[in-house]
């Protein structure tokens, strides 16, 4: 007989309570409560979408079909851009053969990158005069022409997971202003069937050949209507919340779909998101990228968007993760005991330090305090009271502070100094001063200092920091100030901020030691955010609006998480991606303090019945 100590490699333990140490899965007896339990990881309630990597080509409406990990993009609203084919792996995009057909408009069907068809469409622009019934088959390495649809038309929407069963329905050619029409592919020829209820274009759906959703569109306006696919007839259901035509669309069957994007009757373009769960939509976390005329594939779990307009054309690609996934959360910490805001920090969730910044009184201070986990401690103060400084160290023991402002007088400075667990000393000066400076470093003795504002135009400027001096290397492709940074000297991450260009940024780069490398944006640009982590697994939160938005960096992309509790700017962070710190800010009370921890556990208990 199998038992739970030769299962899992020992016994179940004892305690009066919660078990001291219990990790995530763990079994223990409460003998409080007189009962099992055990620990279970909190996990989202709503789904979130994250960055992914760009397309080869910006597309506007054209098809596109598959899964998340497996999707194909051909066909573009743009010149010359018709005919252009591209495949997603999950990570990135490769560009394939042409169609033989160039055209925009066109609409897709298949199950994923190796298999589909593409449908109708227009050769040329104006639409009108090349409106077409062409259909080709892709096989994974090419297309290939097959019969052609019964009625010519652009706009339509089609679904289907095989290229040898596949349905078309609704559209336009401009002199019949919207069709009703829908057509069956057995994988030699199209048959006509029978009608969508509304006749419309540019819907969107979701679904396999025998059962399909549709919703979405234009009639003479975007609509909301939503009708589903029983293998012989359309059924109108419940429409939409917000009615929208150019979305994208993705989903197992007419019982499980995921509507997202669009342009409304505004007209706007947006970044809404509803779930359909077989009765009604309900909606859900909106797009990092409002925008209209994209494609979408996968299902309402795990789903990809691609291309559109925002207005303008773009190759941007999100990734959609469903509800039912591990979550952090944030949770109340002890508060600071002088509330600040444009002050920095170091250190972890349990060995903290809180420097620097500006009192609700307007007055720079020189205030340092360390965290142990529970509560805020004042120690000895920084020589030189500043503000928008710079700090980095992975404890509370050795911690370095460089940069900032000294606001009474408006004089940006290149002061540093080293945190040796008792003191601050004054070392070698920067050779930029700036203001709104960020930095990345494991502790006292190494450190990199990037961006930050000398005069009124942000800079790129990089510092290296040996133990001894600064030395400049290379800049930042995107010089920008009031950004944040996380990791070390030699592998760092640089995110959001504000640009020369007087606008806010989510731009995203990374440091391998001697340059940056851009990578993907952050879902929402800001500035005056904190951060925590490293170059591969960073989270950033806050900044302006202000804003409460947590996000996630997983190596490669950013997905939104849980919210703060206190949306605010100009706060500290320190930590890791999975145990994180958010203190100060000008948000009231200026002294709160926020703990993040990456997944969050409940504990439960077993019952019998």
């Amino acid at each position: 007989m199998s038992t739970y100590k030769k299962e899992f490699g020992t016994g179940v333990q004892n305690a009066a309570g919660t078990l001291s140490g219990v990790v995530e899965g763990q079994l223990w007896y409460d003998s409080t409560a007189a009962s099992f339990k055990y620990q279970y990881p909190n996990v989202t309630s709503a789904g979130s979408w994250s960055t992914g990597n760009n397309m080869n080509t910006g597309k506007y409406f054209f098809g596109g079909i598959g899964t998340q990990t497996s999707a194909l993009a051909f066909g573009s609203n743009e010149l010359p851009n018709y005919a252009i084919t591209e495949s997603y792996d999950g990570t990135s995009w490769t560009e394939l053969n042409d169609l033989n057909t160039g055209r925009r408009f066109i609409t897709g069907a298949g199950a994923d990158n190796t298999s589909a068809l593409g449908m109708g469409g227009s050769t040329t622009s104006p639409v009108t005069p090349g409106v077409t019934t062409v259909t080709e088959s892709w096989n994974g390495t090419c297309w290939t022409e097959v019969n052609d649809l019964n009625t010519a038309r652009f706009g339509a929407s089609g679904t289907g997971k095989l290229n040898t069963a596949a349905l078309y329905f609704g559209g336009s050619d401009n002199v019949n202003p919207t069709f009703a029409a829908t057509e069956s592919w057995n994988g030699t020829c199209w048959a006509e069937v029978n009608d969508l209820n509304t006749a419309r274009f540019y819907l969107a759906s979701a679904g396999p050949y025998t059962s399909a959703l549709t919703f979405g569109g234009v009639t003479t306006t975007p609509v909301a209507n939503t009708e589903s696919w029983n293998g012989t007839s359309w059924t109108t259901v419940n429409s939409l919340n917000a009615a929208r035509n150019g979305m994208g669309g993705a989903g197992t069957d007419n019982t499980s779909a995921l509507g997202f994007g669009g342009n409304t009757p505004a007209p706007a373009n947006t970044g809404a998101t509803e779930l359909w769960n077989g009765t009604s939509w309900s909606e859900t976390t909106d797009m990092g990228t409002a925008r209209s005329g994209l494609s979408g594939a996968g299902t309402n779990a795990a789903a990809v968007a691609f291309g559109g307009g925002t207005p303008t054309l773009t190759a941007a690609t999100e990734e959609w993760l469903g509800a039912g996934q591990p979550v952090g959360a944030w949770s109340t910490g002890g508060s600071l005991n002088t509330g600040r805001k444009q002050l920095t920090g170091a250190g972890s969730q349990t060995a903290g330090l809180a420097f620097g910044g500006e009192t609700p009184g307007s007055q720079e201070v020189t205030n340092t305090e360390s965290y142990n986990g529970t509560s805020w401690t004042e120690v000895n103060d920084l020589n030189t009271a500043r503000i928008a400084l710079a700090g980095t160290g992975n404890d509370n023991t050795s911690a370095l502070a460089t940069g900032g402002e000294i606001s009474s007088t408006s004089t940006n400075q290149a002061v540093t100094e080293t945190w040796n667990g008792t003191s601050w000393t004054e070392v070698a000066d920067l050779n930029t001063a700036r203001r709104q400076i960020t930095a990345s470093g494991a502790n006292s003795t190494v450190a990199l200092a990037f961006g930050g504002a000398p005069g009124p135009t942000p800079t790129g400027l990089t510092e290296n920091w040996n133990g001894t001096c600064w030395a400049e290397v290379a800049d930042l492709n995107n010089a920008r100030s009031d950004l944040k940074g996380v990791g070390t000297n030699t592998a760092a991450l640089a995110f959001g901020g504000y640009t020369p260009g007087a606008t806010t940024t989510g731009a995203t780069e990374s440091w391998n030691g001697t340059s940056w490398t851009e990578l993907n944006d952050l879902n929402t640009a800001r500035q005056g955010l904190a951060g925590a982590g490293i170059q591969t697994l960073a989270l950033a939160f806050g900044g302006s609006g202000p804003t409460a938005i947590t996000e996630e960096w997983n190596g490669a992309s950013w997905a939104e998480v849980a919210d703060l509790s206190t949306a605010r700017r100009d706060l500290g962070g320190a930590g890791t991606q999975g145990s994180a710190l958010a203190f100060g800010g000008d948000s009231t009370p200026r002294a709160a303090t926020e703990e993040w921890n990456n997944p969050s556990n409940t504990v439960k208990t077993i019952t019998t019945s």
